[in-house]
């Protein structure tokens, strides 16, 4: 057992190392010329769509091209007429204030070195007005394989009148996958992490607390409008457990859907002389058998949230951001009543509030804060004291984080090879319920993010 720990831990440390040469090499190496697909396509620096030059968060320009389904070209040479594949590798160093039980075996109780994932990507055009952006990806710290995130689009255009309106289909399997708006769970920030990193318990559905990603499917209809009103609606369903095991959950992880579950969003947005605003609600109504087992029936979730966004992008040398969200979650759990799994009679409900504020100089050095608080209703039984020391579901935790990006700019040395690299510290005043401490679970990581 001891050898094989060494093994692994010395595999981690081998990959994770290899990871930041890499990144060396690159800093020093003005002849890289690897490009990701979006580039290769448009012809354009990283920075043009994305605000640090590398990351999802996204420029009004990053917007349009998601919106009009990944199709924009530009790219001239022969680099544009390659296949739209793009790769990345992420790794990182985690410390935590108190060594953690209950990791995977093969990694330390603290400072551990990771190799957190590899993805290959299909990101571009596929045919005429239908584009995708696709990702397969080796999840290092649960050793598997599974579908990611993946948005196949159909867009076109017309005019009414003098209005411009912009329609499309999205065919996902990750509700947000599809959005435009980096303040929804799919793209939110952080935009790192590590499998290592302790996390907090209790989430509502459609921020992770039950995981749907690659679980389900959907179908949503989009539309903007005189680049002003944007609309949204759909519907999702879970694939049969074999699709699943393709896609790489594990059978315990694993839901299904009693009977489609609507999707719906709605957004106004306004970019007025640099300054960009946007106002918006998005929600989710899901009936969900947990486990695939309905012996006690379907939980049911209603998500409602709303959320805003201000860019300061007049100057590009200086960007200013915040980004907001606030989400309630109805839940009427009568599966967890009829399994004896929950104190109440069912009817409970969380919270979830986000804002974080992000200064970028050049689009290569950012630097981030931000605030994370769920609250929820107390019971004894859905918390159970093992996890939840007084039988609550409440976090609140802070997160600062440097960013350097060297590459994706016009005049960088390989703008269509990027690299991200941050420091992120997370520091909680309250855990799983708990604000004694809480403290124990801060955490400390260096992250580093390859795209080729």
């Amino acid at each position: 057992m001891q050898v094989l720990f060494k093994q692994t831990y010395n595999t981690q440390f081998f990959l994770t190392s290899l990871l930041v040469l890499i990144s060396v090499l690159l800093l020093n190496s003005p002849g890289a010329e690897a490009m990701p697909s979006f580039s290769r396509q448009t012809g354009q620096a990283c920075s043009v769509c994305h605000t640090q030059s590398f990351g999802p968060n996204l420029t009004p320009f990053g917007r349009d091209f998601k919106l009009g389904g990944y199709t924009m070209g530009g790219g001239t040479g022969t680099a544009a007429k390659l296949p739209a594949l793009s790769g990345m590798v992420m790794g990182s160093f985690t410390n935590t204030q108190n060594p953690q039980a209950g990791l995977n075996s093969g990694n330390n109780p603290n400072n551990n070195f990771t190799f957190d994932q590899a993805s290959l990507f299909y990101a571009g055009r596929v045919y005429g007005k239908v584009g995708a952006l696709s990702q397969l990806t080796y999840d290092g710290y649960n050793d598997n394989l599974k579908m990611d995130n993946t948005d196949i689009r159909f867009a076109d255009q017309l005019d009414l009148g003098d209005t411009p309106i912009t329609y499309g289909i999205s065919l996902n399997n990750n509700p947000t996958t599809q959005d435009l708006w980096n303040t929804t769970p799919a793209w939110g920030f952080p935009y790192t992490g590590s499998g290592v990193q302790p996390g907090i318990g209790a989430k509502p559905l459609i921020d992770g607390g039950i995981p749907l990603g690659s679980q389900v499917g959907g179908a949503t209809a989009y539309t903007m409008i005189n680049n002003l009103l944007y609309l949204e609606a759909g519907a999702y369903g879970s694939f049969s457990s074999n699709a699943q095991s393709t896609f790489g959950i594990a059978g315990v992880n694993r839901i299904s859907l009693d009977g489609p579950a609507p999707y719906w969003r709605a957004t106004l947005q306004q970019d007025w002389k640099g300054h960009y605003f946007s106002l918006g609600h998005y929600g989710m109504s899901a009936n969900v058998v947990p486990g695939r087992d309905s012996t006690y029936g379907s939980n049911h979730y209603t998500d409602v949230a709303v959320d805003a966004t201000y860019q300061y992008m007049a100057n590009p040398r200086h960007i200013f951001e915040t980004k907001t969200s606030y989400l309630y979650e109805d839940q009427k759990l009568s599966a967890n009543q009829l399994a004896g799994t929950i104190n109440s009679m069912g009817n409970t409900y969380l919270t979830s509030f986000k804002i974080n504020t992000t200064y970028t100089f050049e689009q290569t050095y950012g630097v981030t804060f931000a605030y994370n608080r769920t609250t929820g209703s107390t019971d004894a039984l859905l918390y159970s004291s093992d996890m939840y020391p007084l039988n609550k579901p409440n976090s609140q935790y802070y997160t600062a984080e440097l960013v350097y990006v060297p590459f994706g700019k016009d005049h960088s040395y390989a703008y269509l090879m990027n690299l991200r690299t941050s420091l992120q510290y997370i520091g909680y005043s309250q855990f799983n319920g708990s604000s004694a401490g809480s403290q124990v679970n801060n955490t400390f990581m260096v992250n580093g993010w390859l795209a080729f």
